[in-house]
């Protein structure tokens, strides 16, 4: 049916037709016609300007139109009422078939892109975490800043312009890093839509120019990725990880720094040439804060001035702030349904059993630390005498024999050494392993850095070991040279 607007009164949330306007601006309406509806009493146009009205009036779900008078949201669009909850309800599933809702949403970003080819040219890439509270599935542990939690969740990988408005999307099942869907899908889609880019004669001509730049957090730190990106002619910028020392307060000059919001501000600043893992010479900047703090970052753009990227990565916030809002106004948490999908057999997922592994090696290692620092702790403090030496030798050597288990060897208590079955165990467990469809029906486990970094790392099953068998040394020696009495004579 075509919508006919009449005249009417105190039309409740009659506001959102001022944001009319913006809406046709952004392509609300432009290549609708390609999306799976059949022919029926409401259009295409009328449920998607229904569906913006209802974000606009932050109604968080399709369910809040329960309490609201169908007819008065109908002289919104023109009609006589808006569809019941189930009808709406059907309509979206119509609609989220096959992939004509992503093509539709791929050429809006496209025409975003053409429509501010600047804003285009520096983008921020980041990953959201949606928290999953229910029990229909068992998905990832992820660890969530704004909550200081690991908590079951999905990632979804958003690409926003400098300002904080978003391109894309994309949401991982499988979360394998940023570092990888960076690569594997978001390069090759930016590649391809972004505008005005140099071209290769251009590029070959210049060989510091790059063709965009891409902003993001220490999560994404990596030289080798860095490296790569120069020989796609993509620039990078972040944060460095493990600065090193702070560098000489006569090296930073203070000058006045545009932010993107246009708001002039002084920061002293100071930039040399590092050469970042040994594999790729980066520029290295660092602003010096007024509590005398260094912020270190990093960038392969070898032509922009010290102060646009300075402003470039301290405005990452907008990104934030986005997610910030987009929660709390426009349920960016919420789930859209409660289906879920098989995961491809080709996805690896992280091995429970090796997971649980590794907690019981950390806690391990971190009991050995504590006690190898009370071990080095004890001194002998007094005068030296037989009676006094021979109670500190009995302290130091009283030590736990099978307490003191290491994830690499054990002392049993005539003082042989053996292998741990922990040890055996977690060398033998692979880190990943093919996943489950059972175990993971919608969502596949995945890694956190540190976890990851843990497991994967070369000395992590060899590290404890090793330490567990310096106290047993340690003690030896301690206990070979003070039962010599000779070597703590008074000398005359």
């Amino acid at each position: 049916m075509l919508p006919q607007f009449q005249l009417a009164v105190d039309v409740p949330r009659g506001g959102v037709l001022f944001a009319l306007p913006a809406l046709l601006a952004v392509g609300l309406l432009e290549g609708a016609e390609g999306l799976p509806l059949p022919p029926g009493y409401y259009g295409i146009d009328s449920l998607l300007m229904l569906i913006a009205f209802m974000a606009l009036a932050r109604l968080e779900s399709v369910e809040s139109l329960r309490t609201c008078a169908p007819g008065e949201w109908g002289k919104l669009l023109g009609l006589d009422r808006i569809p019941e909850v189930r009808t709406l309800r059907e309509k979206i599933q119509l609609l989220s078939q096959g992939d004509q809702a992503e093509k539709w949403s791929a050429d809006l970003c496209r025409r975003w892109m053409e429509a501010a080819p600047t804003e285009a040219g520096i983008l921020y890439v980041d990953a959201h975490v949606r928290v999953y509270y229910g029990e229909q599935t068992k998905l990832p542990r992820h660890y969530l800043a704004r909550q200081r939690l690991c908590q079951r969740a999905t990632a979804d990988y958003w690409v926003n312009a400098i300002d904080g408005q978003p391109f894309f999307r994309v949401t991982q099942a499988v979360d394998p890093g940023l570092i990888k869907v960076l690569e594997g899908e978001i390069l090759p889609r930016l590649e391809r839509d972004i505008p005005g880019q140099p071209s290769a004669e251009v590029l070959a001509a210049e060989p510091l120019r790059h063709r965009f730049t891409l902003v993001f957090d220490r999560e994404g730190y990596s030289p080798e990725l860095f490296k790569r990106l120069k020989v796609r002619r993509i620039a990078c910028l972040s944060y460095r990880k493990y600065p090193g020392d702070d560098w000489s307060a006569e090296e930073f000059v203070d000058g006045t720094v545009e932010l993107r919001s246009g708001e002039r501000v002084r920061m002293p600043l100071a930039e040399r040439g590092t050469l970042l893992g040994g594999v790729l010479w980066v520029r290295e900047i660092r602003k010096l804060c007024d509590s005398g703090r260094q912020v270190a970052l990093i960038s392969t753009d070898y032509q922009s001035g010290i102060g646009l990227l300075a402003a470039t990565l301290f405005a990452r916030w907008s990104q934030e702030n986005f997610f910030k809002y987009a929660r709390e106004h426009f349920a960016l948490d919420r789930l859209a349904d409660y289906q879920t999908e098989q995961i491809p057999d080709t996805a690896r997922v992280v091995s429970p059993a090796r997971r649980t592994l590794d907690g019981q090696v950390r806690s391990l290692t971190s009991k050995l630390s504590r006690r190898l620092a009370e071990f080095g702790a004890l001194n002998l403090n007094e005068t030296i005498d037989p009676v006094k030496v021979d109670a500190f030798v009995a302290k130091k050597s009283r030590r736990p024999r099978r307490d003191r288990t290491s994830a690499g060897r054990t002392e049993d208590p005539e003082g042989t050494t053996q292998s741990d079955p922990l040890s055996s165990r977690h060398q033998g467990l692979a880190g990943r392993k093919p996943i489950s469809p059972a175990e993971h029906p919608q969502q596949a486990t995945a890694r956190h850095a540190q976890d990851d970094c843990l497991s994967r790392g070369n000395g992590h099953g060899q590290y404890p070991g090793t330490l567990s068998r310096a106290p047993g040394r340690g003690s030896q020696l301690a206990t070979r040279d003070l039962h010599d009495r000779s070597r703590f004579a008074p000398r005359r």
